[in-house]
């Protein structure tokens, strides 16, 4: 049996996936998973053992340079990838026109279905129409447990026992990082989000890069665009020997968090990815609901503040405090 997981973007949301690919993996052996995901964001499925072929789409990429003739011939080449297998059943968990659309394109297998919400907990109504048959799944619960009962309707089984993201990555290996680190333990602390709504003050950065010299830890800063870079060499300079990490691609920050004595980070898609890896993880909320989208791993993941109440910093040194013990 071979099943394609259609779960395009953004990050978070393609790490709150991969317990469907556990999940199906466990219930069906020798069942073989595919996955349609964002170019950026292919390296999150490539960490899950049970998923045997990432398909690379650049819909974000693609909508940008519509009227280029390379774009319309990487549509074809992409199109041609997707549809070079027969799947028994294509689960859709982003529930929008664009995952329908593609869900649409795949080939089916004799017998073989195409499930994703229904209009009622679809995220765009209209990707419904799209599918052999749509299911409604509370949008009350998490995002990763909204998967994970949408991929249980879509393939007749009950969805039991906890969230289990199935990865693994080993910790980044670098120079820089050993040089940096000097020794100590260090703490990655992810600044940059994608709103500034979602920000928490540099004064509070600073106050925790205090408290994290205190317990003899090196903060390691990493930053994707130019201003978060900024954010990171400011903050880093300002509390040596605290340091900026450099760009890195999404294979090495994912080694980069599994080597962390510890992670705090806004609402951005690496603290989810932190969770994910069973790093201990303090997720802090200024602009969404941590009850929908906070992150989801357990007795190690720590979910601050919300909708216009950020913590303070002292709330998320405590949270610290509680989860220092721990591996």
């Amino acid at each position: 049996m071979r099943v394609l997981l259609v779960k395009t973007s953004s990050l978070g949301d393609v790490v709150h996936n991969l317990p469907v690919a556990t999940d199906l993996a466990r219930r069906f052996p020798g069942l073989t998973i595919d996955w349609v995901v964002e170019e950026a964001f292919a390296d999150i499925p490539r960490l899950h053992p049970a998923v045997d072929t990432v398909i690379p789409v650049a819909v974000r990429r693609w909508r940008k340079a519509l009227v280029r003739r390379s774009s319309w011939t990487e549509i074809g080449d992409f199109r041609r990838r997707l549809r070079a297998r027969d799947y028994d059943a294509v689960i859709d968990t982003q529930g929008l026109l664009k995952s329908a659309l593609i869900a649409r394109q795949s080939r089916l297998a004799p017998g073989g279905r195409r499930g994703g919400h229904d209009r009622t907990s679809a995220r765009e109504p209209v990707a419904a129409r799209f599918y052999d048959r749509g299911y409604p799944i509370p949008r009350s619960l998490h995002a990763v447990e909204r998967n994970r009962r949408l991929a249980a309707a879509i393939m007749g089984y009950a969805p039991d026992g906890p969230c289990d993201y199935g990865i693994a990555a080993s910790p980044l290996d670098a120079s820089w990082l050993s040089q940096a680190a000097a020794g100590r333990p260090y703490a990655v602390l992810l600044t940059a989000t994608s709103r500034p709504a979602k920000e928490w003050p540099e004064a509070h950065w600073r106050t925790l890069l205090d408290d994290l010299d205190r317990r003899g830890w090196t903060a390691v800063l990493p930053g994707g665009n130019a201003a978060e870079l900024g954010r990171a060499a400011r903050l880093a300079a300002a509390a040596p020997p605290h340091v900026a990490a450099p760009a890195m691609g999404l294979a090495d920050l994912a080694g980069l968090l599994a080597g962390a004595r510890a992670v705090v980070g806004v609402d951005t898609g690496l603290v989810h990815l932190a969770a994910a890896l069973g790093r201990p993880t303090v997720a802090i909320f200024r602009a969404s609901d941590p009850a929908l989208t906070g992150v989801y791993g357990g007795s190690l993941a720590v979910n601050l503040g919300g909708p216009g109440t950020p913590p303070e910093p002292g709330v998320v040194v405590a949270a610290l405090d509680r989860l220092a013990d721990r591996p």
